[in-house]
């Protein structure tokens, strides 16, 4: 069963851009990091309850391939969805589509793992509260 993406909407705003009113490269990443909160969000689930909890979750791998520009006045869609969880690695899948023609400009995937805040290490069973967050993101 294919599992559904959560959309993030994003106007090209001139900050987003280079000189020439393209997008920068790493503004695609900053756009995927706040789907993916927005997404946690979405399903009862804040960065804030991630924190207070004790837990940070760093990116160990990213992978992206740039299709075709997004520039100054586009609006984007950001569309995400977690992969059924396995272990204790958390990967997103992204594609970000141009607003008025669909066209995909951008496709990435996104592993984080959670880590206790304090030693850094990995956490191999989150509290029941996140767990069930994360399960509710992946049917």
């Amino acid at each position: 069963m294919e599992r559904p993406w959560f959309e993030y909407w994003v106007a090209v705003m001139p900050h987003h851009t280079d000189y020439g009113g393209v997008v920068w490269h790493g503004t695609y990443i900053a756009w995927m990091e706040s789907a993916r909160v927005e997404a946690l969000k979405a399903h009862q689930s804040t960065f804030a309850d991630w924190v207070a909890a004790g837990i940070d979750l760093p990116v160990v791998d990213l992978s992206i391939r740039y299709r075709r520009p997004l520039v100054l006045g586009d609006e984007a869609l950001v569309k995400t969805r977690l992969q059924p969880v396995k272990g204790i690695r958390l990967v997103w899948d992204y594609e970000i589509q141009h607003g008025q023609t669909g066209n995909t400009c951008v496709q990435a995937q996104v592993t984080l793992i959670p880590v206790d805040v304090t030693s850094r290490k990995p956490v191999r069973r989150l509290p029941p509260d996140l767990a069930q967050a994360l399960k509710a993101l992946t049917p």
